[in-house]
């Protein structure tokens, strides 16, 4: 099994943002935060030049399919997390959970879920289009899930503004994305290993600032080995939980093994690229953003490390 390059990088970025935080603040003279969100806006501008609508049209036919991955995505994993409120006491406790409830809102990755459905012979246009169509219902979703919340603690949250910058920085770039496919579509899709690169690349930047920020404020002195254990295991269950409720459920409803792996990868799927954009809108004054990051970063990592290894054996079948 091979280490996935953009983990590696994850991880490179935040020692670099452990040893030198000044380089990420306010006060380094680069203008990170205004670098930032134009990456975000090409990263979603290159998404509508991409989004099929033929692709659109084709996965609505298979309805139930669809109702399962997006319930699995924006209800039943925040109904996971949200069972678990009652338990938490303590300020930092109360923290590493909004963050759990952050992975929990967000929609699924694209790229990957498609990637992993091919893979393993499922259901690819029903993959590409449930993977599409999160990511637009995220970002309604999203803040609504953390709007709960957010209201009752330090963090600035203001949904107004928050769903202005939503509809500016990523809502219309994909409208104008969708509205110049016919010009630049069949170009966006020949150059999709570049176009990856650099969302990849903005996402990077994107970590770095944020981690910086923490760094500089000491916000990880509260989180110790044995919180860092314990992150790492609740990722885990939460993956597992998910996962195998997927696969009862689609054997429930009588799906045959296509659908069944398409629920099952789009489902417990959750987008890192949306979670640092999204971080960066909600959280844009905290100091907590890099522990807001830190669950999905892990549960990126882990999804992809257990859904590679599953997908290649179901890919042998005959």
């Amino acid at each position: 099994m091979k280490i996935d390059k953009f983990v590696l990088a994850i991880i490179g970025v935040i020692l670099l943002a452990w040893f030198f935080p000044r380089w990420g603040s306010p006060g380094s003279g680069v203008p990170l935060d205004f670098i930032a969100s134009i990456g975000i806006s090409l990263i979603f501008f290159f998404y509508g030049l991409k989004l099929s609508p033929r692709d659109i049209k084709t996965g609505l036919k298979n309805w139930k399919l669809h109702i399962v991955v997006q319930a699995t995505t924006f209800l039943v994993f925040p109904l996971a997390v949200l069972a678990f409120y009652p338990f938490i006491k303590t300020e930092n406790g109360q923290t590493i959970w909004l963050a759990f409830l952050f992975l929990a809102a967000l929609p699924s990755t694209v790229s990957s879920s498609v990637v992993m459905v091919s893979i393993a012979k499922g259901n690819i246009p029903a993959a590409i289009f449930n993977a599409s169509v999160s990511g637009l219902i995220g970002i309604v979703i999203t803040p609504l899930w953390m709007g709960l919340f957010l209201t009752q603690t330090a963090i600035d949250f203001n949904l107004g503004e928050i769903y202005f910058k939503l509809l500016t920085e990523i809502l219309l770039p994909v409208i104008i994305g969708i509205f110049l496919q016919r010009y630049w579509g069949d170009f966006a899709r020949r150059n999709s290993r570049y176009l990856t690169l650099f969302d990849k690349s903005v996402i990077l930047l994107i970590i770095f600032k944020s981690f910086s920020h923490s760094f500089e404020n000491q916000v990880f002195s509260a989180v110790d080995a044995t919180d860092l254990f314990l992150i790492v295991t609740a990722v885990i269950l939460l993956f597992y939980t998910l996962y195998f409720l997927t696969f009862y459920v689609s054997r429930l409803l009588g799906f045959n093994l296509e659908d069944q792996i398409t629920a099952q990868f789009c489902g417990t799927k959750k987008s890192l690229v949306h979670g640092t954009v999204f971080a960066k809108i909600l959280f844009q004054q905290s100091a907590t953003t890099g522990i807001m990051l830190l669950p999905i970063m892990l549960f990126h990592s882990i999804q992809i490390l257990i859904i590679s290894f599953v997908a290649t054996k179901l890919g042998k079948r005959k």
